[in-house]
């Protein structure tokens, strides 16, 4: 059995309190869900299994409570007895979506899976733990789980990643550079065009009327300068809200066939799976973990990290592409700055954003479109989640 990704989309991504805030994750999951499907000559119906990423599952407006995956192909208008499973890996929920959606079409269980991701972070409810039993004396404590993306009794993920990236000779510097040139690159692709094929406009209706979102909202015009002069955030040395991804809306899904049914039903395929793979680490250790991954997807498909043509990491700071570089080169410094010419080429999540549960299909998207905009090839994405997880998915894309 050969997996084929057929069909995909996303969301521009909101910024925090942007664009998107108004929008439920069902609602933003369903609308983008059905984007992908109906790129295709096929029936809703004929979507068999929905994977589907989601770390926050319940929101500030409502109760959206768990299945976000079943509510949300509900809505998207797929078939009732389409089969499901919500997932949260944290960062890593959107790529471990596609994984599940890959082994169901290896083991021949469905033909047509749709995988992907949303978060809505702007969303996320402040928590009060004394409200239910009551508070019968003394302050009340509100708790905001967004801040910090703080793991209990564990280190933060931001002071474990700049640790490690000093610990491999990342400094700041090198941090800060990395961030500006993602941005630059997003601004570049942006202006070109490039982004249009896989964002879904979405129509937003407000006080101040109907208004179609399509440009990724996080953006910013910055210099080297203002980057350098940024307060290090969470007791992290090296990491800033500059070299960061901010908290972030979005969602992104694709769609898998097995290769015959995707030819039965003269379907070209947009890329062939060639492999996933999936670590764990230390905590400490999450920015090597995409790294690793993908050395050991490479070594699964028999390829090295030379056959690949282009490489996704998500930048869940700067430090973890610069690091996991460094891991897919052996500590070869000079080998990791060639590496970067083919990594993140159309800007990554320091730029346009990074809302938890849609990144891992938002990566496999923006690779799959960069290597279609370069000529196919092999290329690579991972992405490390909270506590040092890492997926990688290898695909390959038809000159």
């Amino acid at each position: 059995m050969r997996t084929v990704i057929v069909s995909g989309k996303r969301s521009a991504f909101g910024k925090f309190g942007g664009s998107l805030k108004e929008l439920s994750t069902v609602e933003l999951s369903g609308k983008v869900m059905k984007a992908a499907a109906d790129e295709l000559p096929l029936p809703a119906e004929a979507v068999q299994e929905v994977n589907w990423g989601v770390c926050t599952q319940a929101e500030s407006k409502e109760v959206v409570a768990p299945i976000i995956a079943r509510q949300s192909l509900l809505k998207a208008g797929f078939s009732p007895q389409t089969i499901s499973a919500t997932i949260d890996q944290a960062c890593c929920s959107g790529m471990a979506a596609i994984k599940q959606s890959y082994y169901s079409i290896e083991r021949g269980e469905v033909d047509v899976s749709l995988a992907g991701g949303a978060e809505v972070m702007s969303r996320t409810p402040i928590v009060v733990p004394s409200l239910r039993w009551g508070n019968k004396m003394g302050d009340v404590t509100l708790n905001d789980p967004v801040y910090g993306l703080r793991y209990h009794d564990f280190n933060l993920v931001s002071v474990d990643a700049s640790e490690v990236a000093m610990d491999y000779g990342v400094d700041r510097k090198q941090q800060d550079e990395f961030a500006l040139d993602s941005q630059q690159k997003w601004k570049k692709a942006q202006e070109a065009g490039q982004f249009e094929e896989q964002i879904h406009p979405i129509t937003i209706s407000s006080k101040r009327g109907e208004q179609v979102f399509r440009v990724d909202e996080s953006p910013r015009d910055t210099t080297l300068e203002k980057l350098s002069n940024l307060p290090t955030v969470f007791n992290a040395p090296t990491i800033t809200a500059g070299n960061a991804p901010g908290l972030s809306d979005g969602a992104a899904a694709l769609t898998l066939m097995s290769e015959s049914a995707a030819a039965n039903h003269g379907i070209k395929p947009q890329a062939k799976i060639i492999t996933v793979a999936s670590v764990a680490d230390d905590p400490r250790n999450i920015a090597t973990v995409p790294g690793q991954a993908i050395l050991k997807a490479l070594k699964q498909a028999n390829l090295t990290v030379d056959d690949l043509d282009l490489i996704e990491i998500n930048e869940a700071f700067a430090a973890v592409p610069l690091v996991s570089s460094l891991v897919l080169t052996d500590g070869d410094r000079a080998r990791a700055a060639e590496l970067h010419k083919r990594l993140n080429v159309n800007g990554g999540a320091i730029a346009l954003g990074h809302p938890v549960g849609a990144s891992g299909a938002r990566i496999v998207l923006s690779l799959i479109h960069a290597l279609k905009q370069r000529g196919g090839g092999y290329g690579a994405a991972s992405i490390c989640g909270g506590l040092a997880q890492g997926e990688a998915i290898i695909v390959h894309v038809e000159a």
